[in-house]
């Protein structure tokens, strides 16, 4: 399940967009320790992190050998959460005009997963 939510305009780097989802991490899950990331967050952003929170931010390494399609140990967590995510109707397309509804969107799609979940669980 999703943690946190940050949508931001295309103009920002995905690495300068990360600290933002960080500064809402912050406080909120004291037993976070280590974040896993693909190689775009590699860079001045691991340094800041481990300032920051303290946390490591380890990143996951495309095998030298591998060729073609290979699912990469902890990214496909979120490929997966991606493909829930675009089973969405509302968040198959940029429908909206604000980040913010944008976010209540995704938290509104991962609620229902979550509840769907629960109730198949019982």
């Amino acid at each position: 399940m999703i943690l946190a939510v940050v949508v931001h305009c295309a103009g920002i780097q995905d690495r300068d967009g990360a600290k933002w989802v960080f500064e809402k991490l912050r406080g909120a899950f004291p037993r976070l320790r280590l974040i896993w990331a693909d190689s775009a967050y590699a860079g001045q952003l691991i340094d800041w992190v481990a300032a920051f929170a303290g946390w490591v931010l380890k990143i996951v390494k495309r095998s030298e050998d591998a060729h073609g399609f290979v699912v990469q140990p902890h990214r496909w967590i979120v490929e997966r959460t991606f493909g829930w995510l675009s089973k969405y109707r509302r968040l198959a397309k940029d429908y909206e005009e604000t980040c913010k509804s944008s976010e209540a969107w995704i938290r509104l799609a991962m609620i229902h997963l979550m509840v769907r979940r629960l109730h198949t669980s019982t």
